[in-house]
């Protein structure tokens, strides 16, 4: 109970803080924000970051296969399977048709 209340007077500071601020400090920041984007040096670390993301994850794929091994459902495993063909096909599309970048 503590929890929601600290979350709800969060957000009820954040909702008074950010209508006092108005439009016009919402589009700074949303400036702000797509030019820290733009920056080469940021898609640069953001892109590496992303990339060691993938091989950690690959790692602990084929760990935690190696411990699991066929005990897993096959239904599960069929799940995974085509989750991981999906993606190295390159569709990028979760099951909502939305992109997963």
């Amino acid at each position: 109970m503590r929890y929601r209340l600290t979350f709800l007077a969060g957000l009820a500071l954040g909702y008074v803080l950010g209508t006092r601020a108005g439009r016009e400090r919402y589009e700074q920041l949303k400036k702000s924000a797509r030019q820290i984007a733009q920056n080469p040096a940021v898609r640069n670390t953001a892109e590496t970051a992303a990339q060691q993301g993938r091989v950690y994850a690959g790692k602990a794929f084929h760990t935690v296969t190696d411990k699991v091994g066929d005990r897993v459902p096959d239904s599960v495993a069929q799940r995974v399977r085509s989750l991981r063909e999906r993606s190295v096909n390159g569709t990028g599309e979760d099951d909502w048709g939305t992109s997963n970048t």
